[in-house]
């Protein structure tokens, strides 16, 4: 019987390894894609899809919509140049899913979407950047982005303007619009101070387009499910430690940047060490990642305050 066994799994073995030798090639879709919505009056709303090959004939995939965490989908269709799938709600109104369907042509996509309230939009999309990096990073002079007296040289986006230099701390006092700086980046390092009172949210977007979050709120495991707490690029990377000292008290973030390897040091522990950031997080500016982009400071949830906001930007 233990002979028979044994023959029995090295011939499932073998099996499987010939299926795989002559399992079709994926299909040329498959890869990383930065998307982008057209909304009402023209908008430019960015977004994000990751598409792998699963076996010998499943086209699986995640993406991020224009708000919230990435959402995983099970199953796409792929057929003659044409890829459709359905994207399930997470913070958006109506109860449907979202319908995309779209054209592909080697490095572009491009088609309409029908979205969870039955509205219908158009959407386009290029490959993903690698943004690899090679070699040692020669680091610049540091940028003082808020001198501490007024918001010169930052504008806001979204909604109202909530922000303004208060004892030299940049405050927004009510939910508003986004906090963005005029000067635009590649690779950097960033120092801030941060404060939020109980419950607070914000958020500080790398390039404009990846959020390291900043919330009354700390996950302290690795679940899949989780999308961020302090410390997090949100949806993405997850803390390794609770590094939070709570709301009402002032907390540091140095952030390096490079390509889209990121470390992230949470009042002096190193919380992320060299992670790749996947895409684009909710809420980006867009989803240009070839481009240098600015520092966004999220105002649209409440009340929080920054200081002592430096940038070193690489040469």
């Amino acid at each position: 019987m233990r002979t028979a066994s044994i023959l029995a799994a090295t011939a499932l073995v073998v099996s499987s390894l010939a299926a795989q030798e002559h399992a079709p090639p994926p299909p040329g879709v498959v890869g990383t894609w930065d998307l982008t919505l057209i909304g009402g009056e023209g908008r430019r709303l960015p977004s994000w899809l990751e598409l792998h090959w699963s076996g010998d004939r499943v086209l699986v995939g995640q993406m991020v919509g224009v708000v919230g965490s990435v959402r995983p989908i099970s199953r796409l269709d792929f057929a003659n140049d044409t890829l459709r799938w359905a994207l399930p709600p997470q913070w958006e109104g109506g109860s449907g899913d979202f319908q995309f369907v779209g054209a592909f042509r080697g490095d572009s996509l491009a088609g309409s979407l029908t979205t969870s309230d039955g509205r219908q939009l158009a959407w386009s999309a290029h490959r993903a950047p690698a943004l690899a990096r090679t070699g040692p990073v020669t680091w610049g002079v540091p940028m003082r982005l808020f001198t501490g007296r007024d918001v010169m040289g930052w504008h806001v986006v979204g909604g109202e303007n909530q922000w303004k230099a208060v004892g030299g701390v940049l405050t927004n006092t009510h939910a508003g619009g986004n906090l963005v700086s005029d000067p635009v980046f590649g690779d950097f390092k960033l120092h801030l101070e941060f404060r939020f009172p109980k419950d607070g949210n914000s958020g500080i977007y790398l390039r404009g387009r990846y959020e390291a979050q900043v919330e009354d709120s700390v996950v302290t495991s690795a679940s899949h499910e989780a999308t961020g707490g302090l410390g997090a690029i949100y949806g993405f990377l997850i803390p390794n430690q609770n590094a939070a000292r709570g709301a009402g008290e002032w907390q540091t973030y140095d952030i390096t940047l490079v390509g889209r390897m990121v470390t992230v040091v949470l009042n002096g522990k190193e919380v992320i060490c060299r992670a790749n950031i996947p895409g684009p997080t909710g809420g980006a500016l867009d989803s240009d990642e070839e481009k240098m982009g600015p520092i966004m400071l999220q105002g649209d949830h409440g009340p929080v305050e920054y200081r002592n906001i430096v940038v070193t930007p690489a040469k």
